[in-house]
């Protein structure tokens, strides 16, 4: 598919959008949405925001800091699975509905931008002959929620043209975009994010992410690779808060019996968080879940990985999306029932230890990646408002 290149007509930037988002739950279905309200912003086209999310999501926090008005709706959880929670939640959707309905005609959008998540789905069905809905597809293969917004949705946005080519039976106007990242990701600066955990230029760096929640798996399996890993390599480990395990605090006392010289290659933390441009900058190789937001990003700033996908994930997502970078060349997947301490040290070491190879699925990595999709998405969502007004 052809790359349309986002033009920034006159026109185009005096268009000022009233935009209500929906979506939230975790960073995959918030950061993207952030990403293209940062491309909004930028062309001077937003009039007025509102994201209409949940109580327990982290998307109340990220739309604080990011100066957008933020407001909740009863939500419940989308389970492929029976659960005694199931019944509660059943009411909660349609009072969900009835909420967001409110919030959307006391608003008055111009168009209405679903991240997914199952917080999106009440916003999206309210949003109905009140204004148009683009929802977004972060994900290789669709979720649950969005399988349901379909039904409610002027246009479906997707990451990748696999997606679209199974999307396009069930929905009449499917747009491939990619999935969005934040533009400040190609801006780090490796001695910056090498000086902020005290490592040195001299060996690679091995950065270690379970995304926002940790992954408590990866993290016994990188644990049992210390500190032998650390003999040729620098770590710096991003397990995850102390409210979805207790890794942090363990490997940290772990750390503090090693020698000082290998102490001082290993760095372990609850979040990435500003820094992250420079971490990306600094690290020869990654290792990971493969979320969708940390394959956008991957694929954005061109970096190696080895990707350890979530089992049981619907649709089997992870897995999916790390065969798009895997496929491209871009990164080695292990199964979890596969990784075990043994293969994913020879793995990673044998990684390490061959920079040419790195430099060269840092490449294929990159050439998946849709540097645009903010301003693909910006595009879709003024033109939508446009055709709204009239």
């Amino acid at each position: 598919m052809t790359h349309r290149q986002t033009s920034h007509s006159d026109d185009t930037r005096a268009q000022r959008v009233r935009l209500v988002i929906a979506g939230g739950g975790t960073g995959g279905h918030v950061l993207p949405a952030l990403a293209v309200v940062e491309e909004l912003r930028r062309r001077d086209a937003v009039a007025d925001l509102l994201w209409i999310g949940s109580t327990s999501g982290i998307e109340g926090e990220l739309a604080a800091a990011n100066d957008i008005p933020f407001v909740t709706i009863p939500t419940g959880k989308l389970r492929r699975y029976f659960s005694i929670q199931t019944a509660a939640d059943a009411v909660r959707v349609p009072l969900g509905v009835a909420a967001a309905r409110r919030q959307i005609r006391r608003f008055r959008p111009d168009v209405v931008f679903s991240t997914g998540g199952f917080v999106s789905v009440p916003t999206v069905v309210a949003a109905k002959r009140v204004a148009p809905v683009l929802t977004h597809e972060q994900t290789a293969v669709l979720g649950l929620a969005n399988r349901l917004n379909l039904r409610f949705a002027d246009v479906l946005a997707v990451s990748y043209e696999q997606t679209a080519s199974a999307a396009r039976s069930r929905h009449p106007h499917v747009i491939v975009t990619g999935n969005p990242v934040r533009s400040n990701l190609a801006g780090g600066d490796r001695a910056r994010g090498l000086a902020r955990f005290g490592f040195s230029p001299d060996l690679p760096l091995l950065y270690v992410t379970g995304g926002a929640r940790g992954a408590s798996p990866v993290n016994r399996r990188v644990a049992a690779l210390l500190p032998d890993l650390l003999r040729t390599t620098q770590v710096l480990h991003q397990t995850g808060p102390a409210s979805a395990n207790a890794d942090l605090a363990s490997l940290n006392a772990t750390r503090d019996a090693w020698p000082a010289e290998l102490r001082a290659r290993y760095a372990a933390t609850e979040f990435v968080r500003d820094e992250l441009p420079d971490v990306y900058a600094a690290a020869s190789l990654v290792l990971g879940r493969a979320g969708a937001g940390t394959v956008a990003e991957l694929a954005f700033v061109g970096l190696p990985a080895v990707l350890i996908p979530l089992p049981g994930t619907g649709g089997d997502e992870q897995n999916a999306n790390a065969r798009v970078l895997a496929n491209a060349g871009g990164a080695v997947v292990l199964p979890q029932d596969e990784a075990t301490p043994e293969h994913l040290g020879q793995t990673l070491q044998t990684l390490l230890a061959d920079p040419e190879r790195l430099s060269t699925m840092g490449n294929a990595a990159r050439t998946v990646a849709r540097p645009d999709a903010s301003g693909l998405l910006a595009d879709e969502l003024l033109a939508l408002a446009e055709r709204h007004r009239h």
